[in-house]
């Protein structure tokens, strides 16, 4: 059941809108909806504005939050993230250490998966922003600090950079990470690949960076062929402790 202040999609005719619960109003071309019909409702049910437009409720995943939460900056993509997630392993059983947090989108993905996630801002402004992020995606377990991540302790199983990284991050992010444990670098330059390569090649047995493309397909009545829009975002080290 969806409580007082849980954030909330609505779907209907094309239209999307993420609402929170509970009191006021949102004002559509299709009517005006009463948010209070939110709370005690269940995922699939269907609310109707003042004029009998109706929309289906939807509990956020993840990528509505990417989508629609407030932005301090560019977040990384899902795809980005999904590699992360996928050359880590990152599963329930792992502990892990974010830094960069910006909006906190990537803690949010991460925090759906893993046992717990501490993830750190220098940028106090933007740590409140990520901290009101993720309490709207109802995530217990991800913890904002806002500091920097080199004043960070405790022992992880994966450490995730998002974030100008110089070679004293790389030394930390090792002295952090369990045995076996993975270092995640998201960089959007060549020159800031080459110096996390650089730096983790000399402390770790394992390093591969992958490039970051994506080509959305499209359809039309005259065929199909990639989207014109740029693919590329950045890249993605791994280094394995």
């Amino acid at each position: 059941m969806i409580g007082e202040g849980t954030r909330v999609l609505l779907i209907g005719e094309g239209r999307e809108y993420y609402v929170r619960a509970g009191k006021g109003t949102l004002s559509t071309d299709l009517g005006t909806l009463d948010l209070g019909l939110l709370v005690g409702a269940a995922p699939g049910d269907t609310v109707a504005t003042h004029i009998g437009k109706t929309f289906s409720v939807r509990t956020p995943r993840a990528v509505d939050h990417f989508a629609h939460a407030s932005r301090s900056g560019a977040p990384m993509l899902p795809k980005d993230i999904g590699t992360v997630v996928a050359y880590t392993g990152m599963s329930r059983n792992d502990d892990v250490l974010d830094a960069g947090t910006g909006s906190g989108i990537a803690a949010i993905y991460f925090g759906g998966i893993a046992r717990s996630v501490r993830t750190c801002e220098v940028r106090a402004e933007f740590a409140r922003q990520a901290a009101k992020n993720i309490e709207d995606a109802q995530l217990g377990n991800v913890e904002v600090v806002a500091g920097d991540v080199l004043d960070a302790s405790g022992v992880y199983d994966i450490v995730h950079l998002d974030m100008q990284i110089g070679e004293a991050h790389i030394v930390h992010a090792h002295s952090l990470l369990r045995p076996g444990g993975f270092l995640a670098c998201y960089t959007p330059f060549i020159e800031q690949m080459m110096q996390a390569m650089d730096a983790a090649s000399r402390l770790f047995a394992d390093v591969h960076t992958y490039e970051m493309q994506e080509r959305e397909m499209t359809r039309s009545a005259r065929g199909t062929r990639p989207a014109t829009r740029v693919g590329h975002s950045g890249y993605i080290t791994i280094a394995r402790r």
